[in-house]
């Protein structure tokens, strides 16, 4: 992997337009073979839904707290997640010892039932907020299609057949957080963040942005590279999961978020996972595995245990 000063933009009209597939899935592999990180551009998400989600996330973020608490984060992961009760400690890029400076709320796929035997099964938690559920839940149906996409021509510029792997995908693992970051102060130390340096842990992440900014990823030097909001643009990066997919080919970047512009500032990104019972090894056809291969439950079980109080208090 070598320095970069830019954040390329990958073009999907390809997909919808019958255009040269073969030409997106070479511009996927050097994307995400070298930075890791994407605008993607020509999605198929309306402009339209992602102005409600936006205004869904503000409006929630504006309620009371006491009625934000109403539903905090539960066992199975879904909920309000006030600031100051996430750190992320499992991180090994960054001594990190104070909590992001950030609250969101998290929306997950909902079972038809609960199953106590699938880990993170269960309903979502709604606030008494009118439009915002049929909001949420519109915006993840269309995210998880691209999410599908997506993942179908990660393989395929691998130059890996299916051959059943889309399966581990069929009830996908999704997570749709709203988070609020406030302005950070002038004074703030360095080691306070509004999300500190980590990769994200699943497959893809699909991140809309607002007009604010703040999100950095890191280069190989240890440098800090802006990726600035672009208009309707996704930032879409890889995640550890499909990095040990790839054999390492695809990588999973660190990235952080620091506001000091002085204003409030919302994101939205969206998870695309595969099950939660999948087990996750390299691809055939990838090369010599570099990575044994891990339960991706467990391996979540581990990583929300140890990062968020909700958690942590359930043990």
């Amino acid at each position: 992997m070598s320095d970069f000063t830019d954040i390329p933009i990958l073009d999907l009209e390809p997909l919808f337009d019958g255009g040269n597939r073969a030409r997106l899935a070479a511009d996927f592999l050097a994307a995400y073979g070298e930075t890791g990180f994407a605008y993607v551009v020509n999605h198929g998400i309306s402009p339209e839904l992602r102005a409600r989600m936006f205004a869904a996330s503000r409006a929630f973020h504006a309620l009371p707290e006491q009625q934000k608490q109403l539903v905090a984060l539960d066992e199975n992961h879904r909920g309000y997640i006030a600031i100051n009760t996430s750190t992320d400690v499992t991180t090994d890029l960054a001594e990190v010892t104070k909590p992001n400076q950030s609250s969101s709320f998290m929306m997950m796929r909902e079972d038809q039932f609960v199953d106590g035997k699938v880990y993170l099964s269960g309903p979502n938690q709604w606030p008494a907020l009118a439009g915002f559920r049929s909001t949420c839940e519109a915006y993840a149906e269309a995210m998880t299609k691209l999410g599908e996409q997506m993942m179908r021509l990660a393989l395929s510029a691998l130059g890996v057949t299916e051959a059943g792997i889309m399966k581990k995908f069929e009830l996908p693992t999704f997570w749709l957080r709203l988070l609020h970051y406030p302005p950070q102060p002038p004074q703030a130390p360095d080691d306070l963040y509004g999300s500190a340096p980590h990769k994200d842990f699943g497959c893809l992440t699909f991140l809309a942005q607002d007009d604010v900014g703040g999100l950095q990823v890191q280069t190989p030097s240890g440098q800090w590279v802006d990726a600035p909001p672009m208009e309707n643009a996704f930032v879409v990066n890889v995640g550890d999961m499909l990095h040990r997919m790839s054999n390492g080919r695809l990588l999973s970047t660190p990235h952080r978020v620091i506001n000091r512009t002085g204003k409030e500032r919302y994101s939205v990104p969206f998870f695309y996972d595969p099950h939660v019972s999948a087990d996750i090894a390299p691809l055939p056809g990838t090369g010599i595995p570099q990575f044994a291969s891990l339960n991706f439950g467990d391996f979540l079980r581990h990583e929300l245990t140890a990062s968020y109080d909700a958690h942590s208090k359930a043990q």
